[in-house]
């Protein structure tokens, strides 16, 4: 193969085991052996600046602090609900979320996933954030959760891929970023992707919000606490909100499926005019 052949399959297997601890949540990396760091070097010490030089020279000001002057602190959730604001349709939303640089999550996301479904629906439901599978398609629940979420609303004649309005779901996350290993989003990082959130249901306008699990939950109301909630309706964004369990949650525990049933139920006849 040669030298250069040698170069790149070593490149490429480095690339693909580098790809490979990212799917597993790695977020730093380490040395193979521990390091003594007692019997580390002591570090050199600066000289000392000699007193005339550190003093102002006579008769002139000493502009030294007028250089330690900090920058102005950036509030990302300010900034967030400003470029929110500008954004006068999903797409330019879609845009602006894409070009939001303030969360850390995104550095270590291979996509922004934005949403999925039919955006003329009546049923928006909101998830928490994407996970591998989500965040390599760039689409929300298409793993073995979004295959259960399917077929939960596939029995009350919901689906994602339905033209009809009457019959469609919309789908998004609180978070449009994976988070490593797929952990709980932080508080932090929700109150700052909260704005895009709000315009976000203000845009796609649905008559019914379902929220799937702790983060939306906590997101629109402020309050946590999914196995309390789940099944009782609420109000958010002045909306009707449903709380329900995750389906990842109902694949662990497949005895909670018969509460889940019922929240469906409750749903459809709300949609009927009877809830």
């Amino acid at each position: 193969m040669g030298i250069a052949g040698d170069i790149t399959a070593d490149w490429h297997a480095a690339l693909a085991a580098l790809a490979w601890q990212v799917d597993l949540g790695v977020d730093e990396v380490i040395g193979d052996t521990p390091v003594d760091r007692y019997d580390l070097p002591e570090p050199i010490k600066p000289a000392p600046v000699a007193a005339a030089a550190a003093a102002p020279a006579a008769g002139r000001p000493n502009l030294a602090p007028a250089l330690m002057v900090e920058a102005p602190q950036v509030d990302p959730a300010e900034v967030a609900r400003a470029a929110a604001a500008r954004a006068g349709s999903l797409e330019a939303l879609r845009e602006a979320v894409a070009a939001f640089d303030l969360c850390e999550l995104k550095k270590g996301a291979r996509n922004t996933v934005f949403c999925d479904g039919n955006p003329a629906a009546r049923v928006l439901i909101l998830g928490e954030a994407p996970g591998r599978d989500e965040d390599m398609e760039g689409r929300p629940f298409v793993g073995r959760a979004g295959q259960l979420l399917d077929r939960m609303f596939a029995a009350i004649g919901l689906a994602r891929t339905s033209p009809d309005a009457e019959a469609a779901l919309y789908i998004t996350n609180v978070m449009p970023w994976r988070p490593p290993g797929n952990r709980d989003p932080e508080p932090a990082e929700v109150a700052m992707m909260r704005p895009f959130v709000e315009r976000h249901i203000a845009l796609m306008d649905p008559k019914v919000i379902v929220v799937m699990g702790n983060t939306p939950l906590f997101a629109l109301t402020g309050h946590k606490g999914i196995m309390r909630a789940r099944g009782t309706w609420t109000k958010a964004l002045d909306r009707p909100l449903l709380p329900m369990v995750h389906p990842a949650y109902l694949l662990r525990n497949p005895s909670a499926k018969r509460e889940a049933w019922a929240d469906l139920l409750s749903l459809q006849a709300h949609l009927r005019g009877k809830g």
